[in-house]
Formats: C-alpha cells, structure tokens, sequence
C-alpha cells in the first residue's frame, strides 16, 4: 500500500511538471530543479524505515548527487554555440551523468 502512495505522489508530480512545461516552461523548470524529489524521498525512507542514521546517509547522497548530476545538462548549454542536436546533447548527458556516478561514489566514500 505504502508503494502505491509513493508512486502515486511521484507520478502527480512529475507530470504536473510536465504539463506545466508547455504552458510556463520557466516555473515548470524551477520546480523539477528545487529538491521536491528528494524531500519527498527522504520523508518517505524515514516515515517507512524510522531510521535517521540511514536517511542522514541517504541525504548525503542526494547532497553530493545534486551538483555532480548538472553534469547531464552541460552539452545543453552549448547546444546553440555549437549546433547540437537534441538527441546528441541528449546522449552526451548521459554519458557524462555516467561519469558523475563515478565522482559521486569516490566522493561518498570520502565523507
């Protein structure tokens, strides 16, 4: 039952973003960047799991996750410059998302 809720409040979420995109795609981007994702995560994890050393963890995660996941979006902001596709600037963010996993689990292992 827990599941279900979960899913259904990420599910609302993510496409109220979505269709707020096409109407005010400014505000639908500020909302997807804020971290409404992750307090609801958190939230979740502890209401489930009642255990605040693993949600301190798992915030430490998402602390060190945030910045190095904006590594998806840099072929984006040279798209114009250098006349990139989307499909390219697409797959090349996941490339370097993928490289970002392996900063994220080096930094992790530091703190």
């Amino acid at each position: 039952m827990i599941f279900m809720l979960k899913t259904i409040v990420a599910a609302a979420l993510i496409s109220f973003c979505s269709w707020l995109s096409s109407r005010k795609p400014e505000l639908a981007g500020f909302l997807v960047a804020l971290p409404l994702s992750s307090i609801i995560a958190l939230s979740f994890s502890y209401a489930e799991f009642q255990d605040s050393n693993q949600s301190v963890a798992f915030a430490k995660g998402i602390f060190v996750g945030i910045p190095v996941s904006l590594l998806f979006f840099v072929p984006f902001l040279f798209a114009d410059k250098l006349k990139l596709n989307f499909i390219f600037c697409f797959l090349s963010g996941l490339f370097l998302l993928s490289l970002g996993y392996l900063i994220h689990k080096f930094a992790i292992a530091k703190i």
